[in-house]
């Protein structure tokens, strides 16, 4: 893997392996090849400028998406894609010319796009892809006629298509020369997880998404009918893919705040560069660089650096900085209150129930570690990195929590078992890589072992038995209890890979102690008390 040189490491403490900055650099020269490739078909075609504003769009958030693409997802989005672009640019159209039609089909179709999650994870992608141009319609500014002809459509899909070639070849020579790490084996399509009782979270952001909407459509064309998308595009980015009511209220105040932010600091260009100004463009790309950065580092300076580069689009069109000023930050924050207002009020996602679940699927990729088939090399790995990759969905989940634990409050601090929960598992991470590595170095010896297959069978019982009481079930009837002693003992004079192994074992072990604290077992009902019911 490449790394960077140690002084720059230093001048980087916000990504000291600068894992992010070289994901940065790929995907902006994906944004930079596909406005060149729109440049060169707005020339050739007489497109206008929103066609240039789609593919910056299209791109740039393509860019981010497409490091976990698989084949099959590469071939969904050559497909998907393009159809997405062509309709929006479409649907640009009819809410220029129908705004009441226009409004209802946006909403139906960014509802749709989040309600078919509950189809797996293919598809959590494909909806994904169908918001990306969608999100291109609210980002032109007021006032700017789209191009018209049948042909528009058509160009806009190719762009969309080319964008998907471009970013893909880029991700493979990444990969190719070490720049970015391959996708784990984890983000390959499982089975669908069976629900929960009532609506999906899918179904249940979905509507949420609709509400959000149509509420945010009502308000910006009521209150600032010539810049109703501030409005919207808030809302949209607060309230979709809120993972819960906590994910939302902390999405919504760094929107609301990074978006002033941006918003002063774009506040004092516009007077030294006029419109259609190439230095107006080499800015915004520079700002969107600056976002793509940090925004692994917080969402509040994503929002302010999109922020800044919307007022510099503006100002490239020749809008007045002045107006934008005033207004922008007033019709940003409606959009945020209403975004947390349905996500909170309209079927709201919990934040513990949303890091339960999630505790309980990294605890499944650790149980497949530990009864894999240690013969087969690749298994382990897979389920080493579907481990990672649960503890990393965890670690998203419970960050609206870290960020509310860090605010001063009166009072002793109260403890979370959430962000305890996330604590342990993450504290599994380095006994589950040493563990993988010594079965990848011997695995037969392992498998043959039989201090290893006690050991190993006693932790992979604790996993089982804290999975169920995450779920609020008996222990298992069977199998060795999680706190058996070691029957079998440790061998005179093991061998490393043995030696890692059990180190590693008993160190899980001690790892789920803590889990099993914070989520004690549910006791099983007694056979007095059972035959006390039926004889009743």
């Amino acid at each position: 893997m490449l790394t960077l040189p140690r002084s720059l490491r230093r001048t980087l403490p916000v990504d000291p392996d600068g894992r992010h900055l070289r994901a940065t650099v790929v995907t902006m020269a994906t944004v930079l090849g596909t406005y060149g490739w729109a440049l060169l078909v707005e020339h050739l075609a007489g497109l206008h400028a929103d066609s240039l504003v789609q593919a910056v769009v299209v791109a740039s958030a393509l860019g981010r998406v497409q490091r976990a693409f698989d084949r099959t997802d590469l071939a969904v989005a050559c497909l998907v894609l393009p159809c997405a672009a062509a309709g929006a640019t479409e649907l640009a159209t009819l809410i220029r010319q129908h705004p009441g039609l226009g409004d209802a089909v946006f909403v139906l179709g960014t509802t749709a796009a989040i309600g078919v999650r509950r189809f797996g994870t293919r598809a959590t992608r494909a909806g994904t892809l169908v918001v990306l141009p969608l999100l291109a319609v609210l980002v032109v500014p007021a006032g700017v006629a789209p191009t018209d002809g049948p042909a528009r459509a058509g160009w806009a899909a190719l762009t969309a298509l080319f964008a998907v070639v471009w970013g893909t070849l880029l991700t493979w020579a990444a990969h190719r020369m070490g720049v970015l790490p391959r996708p784990p084996a984890a983000w390959v399509v499982r089975g669908p997880v069976s629900a929960r009782p009532g609506p999906a979270p899918s179904t249940r952001m979905a509507l949420q998404m609709a509400t959000a909407l149509t509420a945010a459509f009502v308000v910006g064309r009521t209150v600032w009918p010539d810049h109703w998308a501030w409005v919207v595009l808030s809302a949209h980015l607060v309230s979709g893919g809120a993972r819960s009511r906590g994910d939302v209220l902390v999405k919504g105040t760094w929107r609301t705040l990074g978006a002033a932010a941006g918003t002063l600091a774009a506040g004092a260009l516009p007077g030294t560069v006029g419109p259609r100004s190439d230095t107006t463009v080499v800015l915004i790309f520079a700002v969107l660089a600056a976002g793509t950065w940090l925004r692994e580092l917080s969402y509040a300076y994503w929002a302010a650096c999109v922020t800044a580069a919307l007022c510099l689009l503006h100002d490239w069109f020749g809008q007045d900085p002045g107006d934008l000023l005033r207004t922008r930050p007033a019709g940003i924050a409606a959009g945020a209150l209403i975004g947390l207002a349905a996500s909170w009020l309209v079927l709201p996602i919990r934040t513990a129930a949303v890091a339960r679940a999630r505790t309980a699927a990294a605890l499944a990729g650790l149980g497949e570690l530990l009864e894999a088939d240690w013969h087969d090399v690749c298994a382990v790995r897979r389920a080493r990195a579907r481990f990672a990759h649960g503890v990393d969905q965890l670690g998203l989940a419970v960050a609206p929590l870290r960020v509310l634990a860090a605010l001063p409050a009166p009072g002793q601090p109260r403890a979370c078992p959430a962000l305890e929960a996330w604590s342990a598992l993450q504290g599994c991470a380095g006994p589950a890589d040493d563990l993988a590595d010594a079965v990848t170095a011997a695995p037969a010896d392992l498998a043959g072992d039989p201090a290893v297959t006690g050991r190993r069978a006693r932790a992979a019982a604790h996993a089982l038995a804290v999975r169920r009481a995450i779920g609020r079930r008996p222990p298992p009837p069977d199998g060795p209890p999680a706190d058996a002693p070691d029957p079998t003992g440790t061998p005179a004079a093991p061998g490393p890979a043995v030696r890692t192994a059990l180190d590693a074992l008993t160190a899980l072990d001690t790892r789920l102690d803590a889990l099993t604290r914070l989520y004690p077992p549910r006791q099983a009902p007694s056979a007095a008390s059972v035959t006390g019911l039926d004889g009743r």
